[in-house]
């Protein structure tokens, strides 16, 4: 269920104080944020967060696309290795007799 409106976006308040600093800060040092439920707001573009995906940091710098998305949503917390093909599951599994 998406959020009312009239509520507007969320996003944390820690959050905003940090990319206020940021924009004065002439390091440009990324933000590290565990706030993966933050929404993206227009005041995020073109800063560097690092999102924090349950094992890493992963480094995301915000462009207009991405605005009104979730933070999460450029954080994935699940590697996919690929299916497994096919044939293994067809052969039998064989027994080395020595």
């Amino acid at each position: 269920m998406a959020r009312a409106v009239w509520k507007g976006p969320f996003v944390e308040e820690s959050l905003m104080k940090k990319v206020d600093k940021y924009k004065d800060d002439p390091k440009k040092i990324p933000i590290r944020t565990w706030s993966r439920k933050s929404t993206i707001l227009p005041d995020f573009v073109g800063v560097s967060f690092q999102i924090y995906n349950g094992k890493k940091f992963i480094p995301i710098t915000v462009s207009e696309d991405m605005v009104g998305h979730k933070m999460g949503e450029f954080a994935p917390t699940r590697t996919f290795f690929g299916h497994t093909p096919a044939d293994k599951k067809a052969k039998p599994a064989t027994v080395d007799k020595k």
